[in-house]
């Protein structure tokens, strides 16, 4: 069977992408069964509204949209409009995305992840690609979960520097306790975090190709390239959350190292760093396979490939 996977995001830009190369993955790869959306880069009602007209350009509206958490355990929200835009996906000029052609699911987030993974006759992989607000709550709500599911792919995090703070990510600055549950479930987990992301760079002869493979393509280079607002505008950008949905492609695209991750919740300058015991100084033992290195031509590849089929 093709392994099943449930996306939870907060589309966003490079969110947006992600669902993309997710949901044109091909029969073999991955299924996606289910998307959650969070809070994060805009509020929740935006990135609900987005999951769903990315939906409807790729002709997948087929697949269950779920609305999740609007803010973090116990944080206020921060998000990232000086990033993404007002609506999540905005772009210098202006972008074309249709409407929604259907509403989402009843049911929260949390129960939709829920369903889907008791649907399942395999175990499901998850793969959060905003703070980990939702699968908190799943992990909290069913402490059982890891039989049923396969493997946590998550980008947030990272082994350096931040992008929010001097020392964290965004997807973990936002809800750190969020991260810390995720990290402390004894769930399987990758973590691909933003120093290897950051390595996973469009070109402009990506640009190209994608915008050869007709409306989706177009929108996706446009997605990648950095808004007029940005500092770098005009400029490609890292793919980010798409680094994670191709580790559930291809594993191979990455290269990991099992190390402790912990995450800070109450430092004065580094609440939300996953501090990663690289050389294993803690003696504490790994609860995360992290990413040090990728693949970058090969994800190109699988983004090209996908939008391809879309």
């Amino acid at each position: 069977m093709t392994p099943p996977v449930i996306i939870d995001a907060d589309p966003g830009r490079d969110d947006a992408v992600a669902l993309m190369l997710a949901c044109g993955a091909g029969q073999k790869s991955i299924e996606v069964r289910a998307v959650t959306t969070v809070a994060g880069n805009v509020p929740v009602d935006k990135t609900t509204r987005n999951a769903l007209r990315v939906l409807a350009l790729i002709g997948r509206s087929d697949i269950p949209v779920a609305a999740g958490a609007a803010g973090p355990l116990c944080r206020s929200l921060v998000t990232a409009e000086h990033v993404h835009g007002e609506s999540g996906l905005e772009v210098s000029g202006g972008l074309e995305m249709p409407e929604p052609v259907s509403g989402a699911a009843p049911e929260d987030a949390v129960a939709l992840m829920e369903e889907v993974i008791e649907a399942s006759p395999e175990p499901v992989t998850l793969i959060p690609i905003g703070p980990l607000t939702n699968v908190a709550a799943l992990v909290r709500r069913n402490p059982g979960l890891g039989e049923k599911v396969r493997r946590v792919i998550l980008m947030g995090g990272s082994v350096g520097p931040g992008n929010t703070t001097a020392a964290a990510e965004f997807n973990v600055y936002v809800d750190p306790e969020a991260a810390a549950v995720v990290f402390g479930s004894g769930l399987p987990i990758t973590m691909v975090g933003l120093d290897v992301t950051r390595r996973a760079l469009v070109g402009e002869e990506h640009l190209r190709r994608l915008r050869s493979l007709g409306d989706v393509g177009a929108v996706a280079a446009d997605l990648l390239v950095e808004p007029e607002w940005s500092p770098k505008s005009g400029e490609p950008s890292p793919v980010h959350d798409a680094v994670a949905v191709a580790a559930a492609i291809e594993p191979g695209v990455l290269t990991t190292r099992p190390m402790r991750v912990e995450v800070e919740c109450a430092g004065e300058h580094t609440t939300g760093e996953t501090v990663c015991d690289v050389d294993g100084v803690s003696g504490k033992p790994p609860n995360a396979d992290v990413a040090v290195d990728l693949d970058a031509d090969r994800i190109m590849e699988l983004l090209l490939e996908s939008v391809g089929r879309l």
